[in-house]
C-alpha cells in the first residue's frame, strides 16, 4: 500500500541557509526568515537592545545575532554550506560562532569542504561579523568565500576571516592539503548592476611554488587573518586601526628631540601596555585605507595573542560596544 504525502516536496538543499532582516512598521526590526538545512545550524537569541539609544531615526532599536554552528562540531570532508544573508534598511546584525570552525581531515586531497555566505546590506543596515577563527585539523582541503553586496555603496560592514595552524596541543602547524579563503565586496545600484570593490583572497597549499613546507613558510606564525571594515556606522573604528598604526614604532625610528621623558597622558599609556602584550605575543599588524575601506592583517604566534589584540583594540575604540553590545566580541573573550 503506498502513501501519498499531503505535503510539497522539500526544496532545500543541505546545508543551505537563509537568514533575513526586515523593519516591521513603526520600526520593530525583525527575524523574517531564518532557515537551514544538515550540517548547518543556526540559532538567534531574543534581540537586545543597543546599549546607547541614538537619536538618529535610521539606528535601529534592537540588535539581532544568530550563531552559526554545524552538527557534529566541525565541517566534515566533502560538506558543503551555503548561506545567505539579507538585511533590510535600518536593521543591524551580529553573526558569532561557538567555538572555532573545525575542518576535519580528508582522505582525498581533491576532496574539498566548502563554505559561502553571500550577504546583501541595504543602504542603512550593518553587519558585524567577528567569529571564532577557522581551525583546519592535518590533511584538510577547504575553501570558503565571503561575498557582501552593498546596495548604492552604502551599508556598513565589520567582518573578520581569520585561520590558526592546526591543533597546536597535537603537534599539528599548518600540515593541510589546501586552505582557501575570498572575500569580496560588491556594489549593487537600483537596476542590480554590480561593480567590484574590494577581493582579498587567502591561498595555503602544502608545498606552493617553491615547494617549501608550508609551515616554513609561514615563519613560526600559527594565526593570520583579515579584518574588513567600511561604511558610516563604523567610520571611528577605522580612523582608530589606522590611527595606531601610524602611532607603532618605525624600524630606525629616533628622537632627535628633547631626550627628557615626558609624562604619558592616559591614552598614550594604553596605547604603550597594548603595545607590549602586541610584543610579547610575537603580534604583527598592518592597517591601509583601500577605496573606502580599513583593511587591517594581522598574524600572531598564538590564537589567544590575535584574539586579545583584537578585542582590546576594538573595546579601546568603544563603538561597537556602544552600538551592538558586548554580544558582538564573545568570540573573542
Amino acid at each position: 500500500m503506498s502513501f501519498t504525502s499531503p505535503f510539497a516536496p522539500s526544496t532545500a538543499k543541505a546545508g543551505c541557509g537563509t537568514i533575513e532582516l526586515a523593519v516591521l512598521p513603526p520600526d520593530s526590526p525583525v527575524l523574517r526568515n531564518v532557515t537551514y538545512q544538515y550540517p548547518l545550524k543556526l540559532v538567534a537569541p531574543d534581540p537586545l537592545p543597543p546599549p546607547e539609544q541614538h537619536a538618529d531615526p535610521d539606528t535601529p532599536r534592537l540588535i539581532h545575532a544568530v550563531f552559526l554552528l554545524t552538527y557534529g562540531g566541525g565541517i566534515v570532508a566533502g560538506d558543503s554550506i551555503d548561506l545567505g544573508v539579507k538585511l533590510e534598511g535600518g536593521t543591524s546584525l551580529v553573526l558569532l560562532t561557538q567555538g572555532s570552525t573545525k575542518i576535519f581531515k580528508t582522505l582525498d586531497p581533491t576532496v574539498v569542504s566548502r563554505q559561502r555566505m553571500t550577504v546583501h546590506l541595504a543602504a542603512t543596515a550593518a553587519l558585524v561579523y567577528l567569529p571564532d577563527p577557522v581551525q583546519p585539523f592535518a590533511h584538510t582541503a577547504f575553501a570558503q568565500s565571503q561575498i557582501y553586496h552593498l546596495e548604492n555603496e552604502g551599508g556598513s560592514l565589520c567582518a573578520c576571516d581569520w585561520v590558526t595552524s592546526g591543533r597546536s596541543a597535537r603537534g599539528e602547524n599548518w600540515d593541510i592539503h589546501e586552505y582557501k579563503s575570498r572575500n569580496e565586496v560588491w556594489a549593487t545600484d537600483v537596476t542590480g548592476k554590480k561593480r567590484l570593490l574590494l577581493r582579498d583572497n587567502l591561498i595555503l597549499d602544502k608545498h606552493g611554488r617553491t615547494g617549501t613546507q608550508l609551515a616554513e613558510r609561514m615563519d613560526s606564525y600559527s594565526v593570520f587573518g583579515t579584518l574588513i571594515i567600511r561604511g558610516a556606522v563604523f567610520s571611528t573604528l577605522s580612523q582608530h586601526f589606522l590611527h595606531e598604526f601610524e602611532a607603532l614604532p618605525r624600524i630606525g625610528g629616533r628622537n632627535w628631540g628633547d631626550t627628557a621623558e615626558h609624562e604619558l597622558t592616559p591614552m598614550e599609556q594604553k596605547r604603550a601596555l597594548r603595545q607590549h602584550r602586541e610584543k610579547e605575543d610575537g603580534l604583527i599588524w598592518s592597517a591601509a585605507n583601500v577605496r573606502g575601506f580599513v583593511l587591517v592583517k594581522f598574524a600572531s604566534r598564538d590564537v589567544e595573542g590575535s584574539r586579545n589584540w583584537l578585542r582590546d583594540m576594538i573595546k579601546e575604540e568603544g563603538s561597537i560596544l556602544r552600538s551592538f553590545g558586548e554580544r558582538a566580541i564573545l568570540c573573542l573573550k
